[in-house]
C-alpha cells in the first residue's frame, strides 16, 4: 500500500523527524511531500539537510522551498548574511553548517536549488506559504509568494463557514484546487497544535520550531501523527524565539 505523506516545517527538528519515521513506519512505497522551512531553530538544521538528501535516493520525495531555506541558500551560496536571519534561528543554522565539509556544503547548495516553489500532486496544491493570483500560482508574478504569503492561510481562516463557493464573495483562490496543503504559519499563533483545515486549505506547520510537535498527515485518510514537542528533543537549546 502507498500513501501520500505531507510533512510540515522542520527547522532542523533532525530528531523529531527520525521519531515520526519509526512511529508511522514511512516505506519506500510512500510518497513523502516536504512543506519547506527545512532549517533555523535546532542544531540539526544542517544535519537535516543531508537527510533528506540521502532520504531522496531511495524515497519518493518531493521538497518544497521555505522562506527559511531561501535564506540559508543565499548566505551559504551567495555570501548575503541577514541579520534578520540570524535573529531568527539562522545563528542555530550557521553553526551547524561549519561542521561541515566544502564538498558536503556544495551538495547542499544544489539541493537547495532543486527545491519546488510549488507542485500539483493529486489534484492538491502543496506550497510553503501561499500565492496571491485569482488565477493561480502559475500565474503569480513574484515567486518570493510561495514562501513568505501568509494572506492566503488568514483568507481561509477568516471566511466564513457559512459562505457558499458559489457566493460571489467567495474566494477565488479556494476554489482552483481540490485541497492547498502549507506550512509557514504556524498553528500555535491560534492557540492549535494539531494540523488546521480551514475550507480547501490544510496548515501542517504545528509550531515544531517553537513549543509544538513536527506532524505528518496522510492527505487521503487525514490520520496525522505527530512527534515529541521538538523543544523536549532538545533541552539544552531555544529553537527559534
Amino acid at each position: 500500500m502507498s500513501r501520500t505523506l505531507v510533512i510540515g516545517d522542520i527547522h532542523g527538528g533532525l530528531k523529531a523527524l527520525i521519531q515520526l519515521f519509526e512511529k508511522v513506519q514511512v516505506s519506500t512505497n510512500d510518497t513523502l511531500i516536504f512543506l519547506g522551512d527545512y532549517v533555523d531553530g535546532w542544531s540539526d538544521s544542517a544535519a537535516t539537510v543531508s537527510f533528506l538528501i540521502e532520504l531522496q535516493t531511495t524515497h519518493h520525495c518531493i521538497f518544497l522551498r521555505g522562506n527559511h531555506d531561501e535564506l540559508c541558500y543565499q548566505w551559504l551560496a551567495k555570501g548575503k548574511n541577514n541579520p534578520e536571519w540570524l535573529k531568527h534561528g539562522g545563528q542555530a543554522t550557521l553553526d551547524g553548517y561549519s561542521q561541515l565539509s566544502e564538498e558536503e556544503k556544495k551538495s547542499h547548495i544544489a539541493f537547495y536549488e532543486a527545491m519546488h516553489n510549488y507542485v500539483v500532486y493529486k489534484d492538491c496544491l502543496f506550497l510553503h506559504a501561499g500565492f496571491t493570483n485569482i488565477k493561480g500560482p502559475e500565474h503569480e508574478y513574484f515567486s518570493k509568494t510561495f514562501y513568505w504569503d501568509r494572506t492566503l492561510w488568514e483568507t481561509a481562516l477568516a471566511t466564513s463557514k457559512d459562505l457558499d463557493k458559489d457566493h460571489l464573495y467567495y474566494p477565488k483562490r479556494l476554489t482552483l484546487f481540490k485541497e492547498i496543503y502549507i506550512g509557514h504559519t504556524p498553528v500555535t499563533r491560534i492557540n492549535k497544535m494539531t494540523p488546521i483545515n480551514a475550507h480547501s486549505v490544510w496548515n501542517i506547520d504545528t509550531g515544531a520550531a517553537f513549543k509544538g510537535p513536527l506532524t505528518m498527515l496522510d492527505i487521503v485518510t487525514k490520520e496525522y501523527w505527530q512527534s515529541t514537542p521538538v523543544w523536549e528533543l532538545y533541552p539544552d537549546e531555544k529553537g527559534r524565539n
